[in-house]
């Protein structure tokens, strides 16, 4: 029994370091860059989790842009984690060379492929190039839910989608970007992962997209990290005393310049 209880610490300990390093993976603050105001947080239902998101500053020319990810590897825990450490390397790899955000994730995809195709592990992903300079988005959708739009000038939201299975399905996968153009203050854009969507409270609800909507509209004025923490506020207050059964995150992009 004492080897026994010796074993579960050690693991205990292994997790909890695990956490650790996963967590300083994940950016260390929120960011208010060129015009833009960005938040995010992920919160894993277990010690590790598959979910991931990175702000990622890439210099072009005399301009800079920014990544922007949100991920979410099948599954959670030890494994998924170890997934998404090897998704965010990928990336940030490749994005150091050269290559339309198509090609990058195109790359990226293959590489995954290669490593998971014994597994039948997979990962959906949404990356969104943030440009400052000509007020765009360019995103690329690889099997993730669609970002949420939000103009308060109209009061509408708008997904924004894409063609695009998950990455590591299939190695000769290819991916299309799409663009939006004329970008206009106060427009906001949420990222997230269906741990946040998906999840249901005591009575069997599930909380869906509409509360985070009523959110982000009523807190138009108000900062990415206020719409951010609210959203998780509302959210809490949705379970319960119900605890997550997968990982959430949630990426806030408000647009506070024209």
């Amino acid at each position: 029994m004492t080897d026994g209880l010796i074993e579960r610490e050690r693991m205990q300990q292994s997790l909890h370091l695990a956490r650790e390093v996963q967590q300083n993976l994940l950016p260390k603050s929120n960011l208010k860059v060129n015009g833009f105001d960005i938040a995010g947080k992920s919160v894993y239902c277990d010690e590790t989790g598959g979910d991931y998101y990175d702000f990622i500053t890439i210099k072009d020319n005399s301009s800079e842009q920014l990544g922007v990810v949100v991920a979410d590897v099948v599954g959670h825990g030890i494994s998924s984690a170890l997934i998404m450490a090897s998704v965010r390397s990928a990336i940030r790899q490749r994005l150091a060379m050269p290559g339309s955000i198509s090609q990058i994730i195109t790359d990226v995809n293959c590489q995954l492929a290669g490593d998971l195709a014994d597994y039948g592990q997979f990962v959906t992903l949404f990356y969104m190039l943030v440009d400052p300079a000509r007020h765009t988005l360019e995103w690329v959708r690889a099997g993730h839910d669609p970002a949420i739009f939000y103009d308060p000038q109209t009061d509408t939201f708008e997904e924004l989608r894409g063609d695009g299975i998950a990455l590591g399905v299939d190695m000769h996968g290819h991916y299309a970007q799409y663009q939006k153009t004329n970008l206009k203050k106060g427009q906001i854009v949420l990222l997230g992962s269906d741990g946040l969507w998906e999840a249901r409270n005591p009575a069997g609800e599930m909380f869906g997209k509409e509360p985070i909507c009523e959110i982000t509209r009523k807190l138009a004025q108000a900062s990415a990290r206020e719409i951010l923490t609210s959203c998780f506020h509302g959210f809490n207050v949705f379970l319960g005393d119900r605890a997550p059964e997968d990982d959430v995150t949630l990426v806030v992009i408000k647009i506070s310049e024209d």
